[in-house]
């Protein structure tokens, strides 16, 4: 019985808009910023998310993950901004020369959300061609508004939510995303077979993301071949990578078969 519950669960999730193939439009560079091409090779692989946390600090937005890399002194703009404005204007207007691609800027606030929040906004109002760019959405992550805000916010503004969150209906509007914690699921280490009880947990999910019209990402969750294959099978739509290269690969790969 318990098979047969799971079985229909997770064919409805991926009755609702699992994707048909995988490719690397549903490939989540996760902390994209600490890799050696940051977004230069998510870019270059066509990615459907890249991720980039940010701090505030001196009325400036730098890119990183704790305080200790502030040194770096790497900014948003001159590392994802600036790049991006040239790319869309390159493409006549479209995240990708690729019209039909998809791109999700996801922007982890770090630091106090609405002051950091309003510098990001301030700086994307400089590049006109990122906030009108119909193929690319600005998310955010990690530190948010209170959500009864996000419906003031400018229109190219939306949100990566939370499961434990009751959100208002104009707030669910500015929502794309459900994001969660693998490890709240299950402790499986990506090797070997995930147990059918963590199973149904995460397709519950999925599932509940999807009745609301919206697409889910599990973060912290194990980066081998076994859990992107899982994560296909489950229907999230994007999964989380550190490896940009060795995803693109298997996804390309697996599009093919």
């Amino acid at each position: 019985m318990h098979k047969f519950i799971l079985v229909c669960l997770f064919l409805q999730s991926v009755a609702f808009s699992q994707p048909t193939t995988y490719t690397t439009a549903n490939a989540h560079s996760h902390n994209d910023y600490e890799k050696p091409q940051l977004f230069t090779a998510a870019y270059a692989q066509q990615f459907g998310s890249i991720e980039a946390d940010i701090f505030l600090k001196n009325d400036e937005l730098y890119i990183a993950h704790t305080d200790d890399q502030l040194a770096q002194q790497r900014t948003l703009e001159a590392f994802y901004l600036k790049p991006l404005d040239a790319l869309i204007k390159k493409n006549k207007g479209f995240a990708y020369a690729d019209k039909k691609r998809q791109l999700q800027l996801m922007i982890d606030i770090k630091t106090e959300a609405t002051s950091t929040l309003h510098k990001l906004i301030e700086q994307i109002k400089k590049y006109p061609a990122l906030s009108s760019c119909s193929t690319l959405k600005i998310v955010i992550s990690g530190n948010r508004p209170d959500p009864s805000t996000f419906a003031t916010l400018p229109p190219f503004i939306y949100f990566d939510a939370q499961f434990t969150v009751d959100y208002p209906d104009a707030a669910m509007k500015r929502v794309v995303m459900f994001s969660d914690n693998f490890k709240n699921y299950s402790q499986w280490n990506g090797q070997g077979t995930i147990s059918k009880s963590d199973s149904l947990s995460i397709i519950m999910a999925v599932q509940k993301a999807h009745a609301l019209h919206k697409t889910v990402r599990f973060w912290n969750a194990p980066d081998t071949e076994a859990a992107w294959d899982f994560f296909m099978h489950v229907g999230a739509d994007y999964i989380n990578t550190d490896k940009v290269t060795a995803i693109a690969a298997f996804l390309n790969n697996t599009a093919k078969h």
